[in-house]
């Protein structure tokens, strides 16, 4: 069963403070929208859960784990550019992530790969930037995983991809996973948010369901989102 709990987490770089003293906790079973502008702290709390980065202050625990080798086998991570050999074909990454996954589901793998029309023999660096971004969704969502951080999963592609990304993300993670995605694209994923978390110059400043959102407020998440980060 997936959990989540960070508590009192800092993060500095320098002189910068990227994340100052954020608490979360998420449960199982729902999609958390991960919001904010550029440089807000999302993708340093995403590489922090991953193990990526080391906390400066506070902990991150995932299923009562610090974050490292044991995490990694029921964390599936889609990063905000590409992290994989370029060198490789379709056909080798799909072998690369059955390999290395226990929990990879090839057939699940290879039916998104076909859907979206993605030849096995072509290397990744001969590839668009969106077919590399479709690709690597994927290989990441073709894990059973028990969490799902993913940074702006729909950042670089089409209206109509991203469409096909999103239904792809409802239909292909475990419903016992939490599913993080990370954007500042509010309006393309509100439907399918269950979760909100705002984070603004590297605190949270808002945390609630969308549905409880709509209902107090009488607007949208991306409404909200407009009003708290305006400039």
């Amino acid at each position: 069963m997936a959990r989540i709990e960070i508590n009192d987490l800092t993060k500095e770089f320098g002189t910068l403070t990227a994340l100052d003293n954020v608490s979360l906790e998420l449960e199982k079973g729902q999609i958390v929208g991960l919001l904010g502008p550029n440089g807000s702290g999302k993708t340093t709390l995403i590489k922090l859960m991953n193990g990526l980065l080391t906390p400066t202050e506070g902990t991150v625990m995932i299923n009562g784990m610090e974050p490292g080798v044991g995490t990694k086998k029921v964390v599936a991570y889609l990063p905000d550019r590409n992290a994989l050999p370029e060198y490789m074909t379709t056909a080798q990454l799909l072998q690369l992530y059955q390999d290395f996954f226990g929990d990879f589901n090839l057939g699940k793998a290879e039916k998104m790969l076909d859907d979206l029309g993605i030849d096995r023999k072509q290397q990744m660096k001969k590839m668009s930037k969106g077919t590399k971004e479709k690709l690597q969704l994927c290989l990441v969502m073709a894990r059973d995983a028990e969490v799902y951080l993913l940074d702006e999963p729909i950042g670089g592609v089409d209206p109509a991809t991203r469409d096909y990304i999103l239904r792809t993300i409802i239909s292909n993670y475990n419903e016992d996973a939490v599913v993080i995605i990370s954007t500042h694209l509010i309006t393309d994923i509100e439907s399918v948010l269950d979760d909100v978390v705002f984070l603004k110059e590297g605190k949270i400043v808002l945390h609630k369901k969308a549905d409880d959102i709509r209902e107090e407020t009488g607007e949208s998440v991306d409404q909200l989102f407009r009003e708290v980060f305006r400039c």
